[in-house]
């Protein structure tokens, strides 16, 4: 059956209604023969009319029940003519000879058979807009509505499946008309052919603008997004396509246009009948979420089309979980590598493009074995093939990072960590320098030995019984790391070390242990064995008891022998109160020369270890040679010295550690020193070495300084009296310094107050003794506490500040961050210090290292002294746990103790500078003198750095000079005026008032010259560091007598003042010469002796008392002595300042009648020839003193000062002696010198 198109062409369109009549009364069906083919015709319809419309042009409508193809849908158009006839059908322009396709039966798939859809389209009508059009219900809006869908009715009724236009409203800017067409999909042309027509169906007064005409699509763009699921990471594709020809496209992110860039990449594709474009986002991050919008453009004068379409796509964070983060494995385990580790990698939702794959990064290379599955359950599996051949030793406990890395096939990708440590079951070995035992005071090793080289820590235990110690000795343990090896090694063995040895190795949470067991067997150690005699003189041929005992409280049994001169004797055992002793009798033979003898104790325990005692010193005399004779203590020859031990019944061991000395003298012994400890110290110092050889010591170090502070400060009177305690406290500071502890304050501030107990003032008496004996313990003590401070441990990160008394403590953590080291410690006397270390310094530290500060105030005049150098400031000591760079500079400023001092160096105790236990150095260190200051710069600093400033230079002054060079000219001008004044007396005193003034000026120079020599004795008492007994001698012999011409000059003033002012009284002779002496010798004494009686037995009666102010001279800092020679000098030059000045205004006196010029002159020479001579004989030269004692006086005063009152003599000399007339006369009767006389006529005297 087939279906035949037949087109009928008729010349005249008028018979198309016959023909359809025709056919429509045709009787069907009907049968004829064609090429021989029998054909039955059983329907025949009219589907399409096409009537001419032009030259070229037909126009075609479907007859009833017909409908145009959809695949022509869009091309059609209508006809005008019509268009313009709203009650005829619609026709469709055709170009001629048409041929097809034809109308169709109608069906759902026919050309406007569809859903409708709506055409949303504006117009704008040139026209004012009114506020009405704003009110739906007001009529001109209804008016408008209607003339307007009516309009629109007749324009649109042609298009595809046409149903209705609707105004949907009005907006102003002029009048917007928005309105709905309802229709099926309609092209452009279409669209653009029905608007052409709305103005003829529309009264002109609507002023409708043709070229106005909008239409916005939205349901005829596809628009498709790729992938579907979006990661971050992706690359997208979004892709809009629409079946229209438009070259004006744009795509918007929310509102903002996206431009062409290397993150969005845009291309196009357009034919004839579509236009594609595609966006490309490449890395699509989370931020890029959202609406998109794309937006293709079609327009001409009449009407713009817009296809509008918009997706939201959600990007999303590509999650990875891994069965496990971080896990361990025992890689040497059988069960693990028979069951190894599974690791798996999943994301959180089904992709079907998702891939996978592993890496592995490690110094132990395990790898393993994808498992091969389709990712139906978003994951991705690895097996470990765990193999102990690829997990050596050494690389125990490192770590290897197993990375699965999955991607989306878009282009994310994403990676997940599993961090598998791999670590080895430790074998641990543990060997001993001994079998299983050894005996006290002896030492024994312990190795500790590991397979695994990579551990992260090393412990030691000690078990004994229930009793489990860690051994803290930090000294004792040494481990190395390369051969994963550590030993303890014990250097005196105690019964604190008797136990089970664990030696455990710790790797992360896991612990491996070795154990072996070590017994101490007793024994004595050397200083718990007391001899008896320590050192003796025998008599030859004659019994000498030698004894060696030991506490009673051990059980053990030893084997004791005595060995004199390397022969070994047996001895006899006896117990003696709480004390066993062992005793040997010794004889020595021979007689005929003498011998120093030397015997010792051994003692032996049961496994046959030994120590001996210290050994015991005999001196072999004859028995003419005995001098004492004691039952208890001996014989002995004049002179011998006697060492007897220190029994004592109060100790529990039965003694104290130390002697007692007597000395043969005058045919009996007599007691020298007793240089035994006392108990309490004695227990201290035996604590103290057990501390530091126990397994425990930096734990119980802090329990031991409270204990040790608490003992000294209820020893301070047997300290004080004893230096042998204060040599064992120093000893103890020295043992305990050594141990690390924490650096608590509590801790701190006992072993500070400790130090400070025995430098304080009432141990300067032991000191004394002690450095006489023994000039290291200062500098041991020094040393001491520069380890201690060392040796301290940081808390949260800190130390803290302590102080006790004459001892300061700060100091600081070097972290990333540290600024300057700026530290001020404030000393006794007002004096203080500063320590500076720059930041850059610090920076070129070890990061956690300490650097600690320690000042003394007390303890830099304790340390060993030459005859130059005084300490002239505090003390500091700093040390850093650091090693330090070359360029590493500190630096210090020091308050002087005594600012008038010049020239002050900067040194450091160098503790290997000489044999008594260092001495100062200056290497390294500049200093900087300002005024009451001392700033110290050095370029290094060492371990046992100690920078302090010394108060005098050995080197003179040019003030110093100038002194001792005008004293001597001085001395000897006084020696030349006294023999002189002895020469010419008898011819000089032949009245009253020559005589006293030759008797004031004769005392003048005997007490000057005196106190001048008195001087020089002084200065050089001061550079040979002598008695201070002898010191306070030259003091007040300078004290009396220049007080003794000081008032025989305050005589001469007053016998001068009472000639000038009392003319016509006369006094006696020996009334003047009687108060003369009086006022000359006995106040100047009763000053003196009341000076020295009060201040001597202070002990501050001269500087020469105070080590840091080494001066003969009158003490001014404890006492104000000085003032008892200032106060009456000062007095005594004001009163003759006074008197001279009466002296000049007597010359100044007017005469009758005026002055000539050669009278003028004659004036103006006495006045200066009377200030010449008066000025040295009345002491006004002293006055210049007074500036001196002014802060910051300029120097040309105390130059001045020096060059006048040193040569006093000289100007005494010359002034009061050689210019005095009547002393030239005598001179010339004597001599016979008339020349010389002749020449002097002019001379006048006073």
């Amino acid at each position: 059956e087939y279906t035949i198109d037949i087109e009928v062409s008729l010349m005249d369109s008028s018979f198309l209604e016959t023909i359809k009549e025709y056919f429509e009364n045709l009787n069907l069906p009907v049968s004829t023969n064609i090429s021989n083919v029998e054909m039955t015709i059983s329907n025949i319809n009219i589907t399409t009319v096409c009537l001419p419309s032009g030259e070229n042009n037909s126009c075609c409508s479907c007859e009833n029940g017909y409908a145009w193809p959809r695949a022509v849908c869009s091309d059609l158009i209508t006809c005008p003519s019509v268009s313009l006839a709203p009650d005829l059908p619609c026709s469709y322009m055709k170009e001629m000879p048409f041929d097809g396709p034809y109308c169709e039966p109608q069906t759902e798939d026919s050309c406007g058979m569809g859903e409708p859809i709506v055409i949303n389209m504006s117009v704008r009508l040139d026209s004012d807009f009114q506020n009405d059009l704003s009110n739906s219900s007001s009529e001109l809006y209804k008016t408008y509505k209607a003339d307007l869908e009516n309009a629109f009715n007749d324009s649109y009724r042609c298009l595809p499946g046409f149903v209705s236009a609707t105004v949907t409203g009005f907006r102003s800017g002029s009048v917007f008309v928005n309105y709905e067409v309802k229709a099926g999909a309609a092209s452009f042309d279409q669209i653009a052919s029905s608007n052409k027509i709305v103005p003829q169906f529309l009264d002109p007064l609507y002023q409708l603008n043709q070229a106005t005409f909008t239409t916005v699509v939205t349901d005829q763009t596809s628009f498709t997004v790729s992938p579907v699921d979006i990661f971050e990471g992706d690359t997208v594709q979004l892709s809009c396509e629409i079946n229209a020809a438009s070259t004006n496209v744009t795509w918007y992110h929310f509102d903002k246009i996206i431009p062409n860039s290397f993150q969005h990449k845009m291309e196009r594709k357009f034919t004839m009948r579509t236009s594609k474009s595609i966006i490309n986002i490449t890395n699509i991050t989370v931020k890029d979420s959202g609406p998109y919008t794309c937006i293709f453009t079609r327009g001409n004068q009449l009407h713009t089309m817009i296809y509008n379409a918009t997706k939201t796509i959600a990007v999303s964070p590509l999650h990875i979980t891994s069965n496990i983060n971080d896990t361990i494995v025992i890689c040497n385990s059988p069960e693990i590598q028979k069951n190894s580790p599974l690791l798996s990698c999943c994301i959180d939702r089904h992709l079907p493009s998702l891939t996978g794959n592993w890496k592995v990064n490690g110094e132990i290379n395990i790898t393993g074995k994808i498992n091969k599955r389709d990712f139906s359950e978003n994951c991705t599996e690895y097996k470990l093939n765990i193999s102990e051949s690829l997990c050596v030793p050494e690389k125990s406990g490192t770590v290897t990072t197993y990375t699965c890395e999955l991607q989306t096939g878009h282009g994310a990708s994403r990676s997940q960590n599993i961090r598998v440590t791999y670590f080895r079951t430790v074998h641990v070995t543990i060997s001993s320098s001994v079998n299983s035992s050894v005996s006290e005071g002896y030492a024994f090793t312990l190795t500790c030995k590991s397979d695994v080289s990579n551990y992260d820590s090393i412990s030691w235990k000690i078990q004994s019984g229930n009793v489990t110690k860690n051994i803290t000795c930090d000294m004792c343990i040494s481990n190395n790391k390369l051969s994963a090896t550590s030993v303890l090694n014990v250097t005196n063995a105690t019964q604190e070390w008797t136990g089970t040895y664990i030696c455990t190795f710790s790797q992360k949470q896991w612990e491996h242990s070795a154990n072996v067991t070590i017994e101490v067997i007793p024994l004595p150690l050397k200083q718990n064995i007391l001899i008896d005699p320590t050192e003796a003189p025998i008599q030859c041929k004659v019994q000498q008891a030698l004894k060696c005992c030991i506490s009673a409280n051990t059980t053990e049994d030893y084997t004791v022998k005595f060995v004199v001169q390397q022969n070994e004797s047996p001895v006899e055992k006896k117990k003696e109160k709480n004390l066993f002793c062992y005793t040997y009798n010794y004889t020595e033979p021979e007689c005929n020369q003498h011998k120093e003898l030397t015997a010792y104790c051994s003692f032996s325990n049961r496994i046959g270890q030994e120590v001996n005692s210290t050994s015991i010193k005999l001196h072999v005399i004859t028995a003419e040679e005995v001098s004492c004779s004691d039952e208890i203590l001996g014989i002995g020859q004049e002179g011998s010295i006697l060492r007897k031990p220190c029994n004592d019944v109060n100790n529990t061991d039965g003694f104290t550690r130390g002697c007692k000395i007597y000395k043969c003298s005058n045919k009996s012994w007599r007691f020298e020193r007793n240089d035994c400890l006392s108990a309490p110290i004695n227990n201290l110092l035996t604590e103290a070495e057990a501390l530091v050889n126990s397994p425990e010591p930096n734990a119980k170090l802090p329990n031991y300084l409270a204990q040790l502070k608490e003992k000294i400060e209820k020893e301070q009177s047997t300290i004080n009296n004893s230096s042998a305690n204060l040599g064992a406290i120093v000893n103890i500071l020295q043992t305990v310094s050594s141990i690390p502890v924490e650096a608590k304050e509590q801790t701190v501030q006992n072993y500070l107050s400790a130090v400070d107990i025995i430098v304080a003032n009432f141990t300067t008496d032991a000191w004394n003794i002690q450095n006489e004996n023994e000039t290291d313990k200062s500098t041991l003590l020094l040393h001491s506490v520069e380890e201690f401070s060392q040796n301290l441990q940081p808390v949260n990160n800190t130390i803290p500040s302590v102080s006790a008394n004459t001892l300061q403590l700060q100091g600081t953590v070097v972290t990333k961050n540290n600024s300057d080291y700026d530290k001020n410690f404030n000393g006794t006397g007002n004096l203080t210090v500063k320590v500076f270390i720059g930041k850059n310094e610090i920076q070129t530290l070890t990061p956690n290292s300490t650097i600690v500060s320690v000042m003394y105030s007390k303890l830099g005049q304790l340390l060993p002294q030459d005859k130059h150098d005084r300490v002239n400031g505090l003390l500091i000591t700093t040390t850093v746990t650091s090693d330090i760079s070359q360029n590493f500079n500190i630096n210090m400023t020091f308050a002087k103790n005594i600012s008038s001092l010049k020239m002050n160096r900067c040194v450091f105790w160098n503790f290997t500078s000489n044999t008594t236990g260092g001495g100062w150095d200056p290497y390294g260190c500049t200093a900087t003198d300002e005024e009451n200051y001392v700033i110290c710069s050095c370029n290094h600093l060492t371990s046992f750095s100690i920078l302090m400033s010394p108060d005098n230079s050995p080197q003179a002054t040019f003030e110093d000079y100038i002194t001792y060079i005008g004293l001597a000219i001085s001395i000897l001008s006084l020696v030349a005026c006294i023999i002189i004044e002895s020469l010419v007396w008898k011819y000089v005193t032949n009245n009253t008032t020559s005589y006293m003034r030759h008797v004031c000026i004769l005392n003048i120079a005997i007490s000057l010259l005196i106190a001048d020599i008195s001087f020089i004795v002084a200065a050089s008492i001061n550079d040979q560091n002598v008695s201070p007994s002898i010191c306070s001698v030259a003091t007040f012999f300078i004290h009396l007598f220049y007080l003794c011409v000081f008032f025989w000059m305050l005589s001469l003033g007053l016998i001068l003042f009472y000639r000038l002012v009392f003319i016509l009284h006369n006094t006696s002779k020996t009334a003047q010469k009687a108060l003369a002496f009086c006022l000359g010798y006995v106040c100047p004494f009763v000053i003196a002796v009341i000076t020295i009686a009060v201040t001597l037995p202070r002990n501050n009666y001269t500087r020469n008392n105070d080590t840091r102010n080494n001066v003969c001279w009158l003490n001014w800092e404890e006492s104000k002595a000085l003032l008892a020679f200032v106060i009456p000098a000062l007095i005594i030059v004001a009163t003759n300042l006074f008197i001279t000045a009466v002296v000049i205004i007597k010359i100044l006196r007017p005469t009758i009648g005026d002055r000539s010029n050669r009278e003028e002159r004659n004036s103006l020479f006495q006045i200066c020839k009377s200030v010449a001579i008066l000025t040295p004989l009345l002491g006004l030269t002293w006055g210049f003193g007074l500036p001196t004692i002014i802060k910051k006086s300029h120097r040309a005063f105390h130059i001045l000062f020096a060059l006048l009152n040193s040569l006093q003599g000289l100007f005494i000399f010359v002034f009061g002696t050689l210019w005095d007339k009547k002393i030239q006369e005598a001179l010339l009767k004597r001599n016979s010198m008339s020349k010389w006389s002749s020449q002097q006529t002019k001379v006048r005297s006073l």
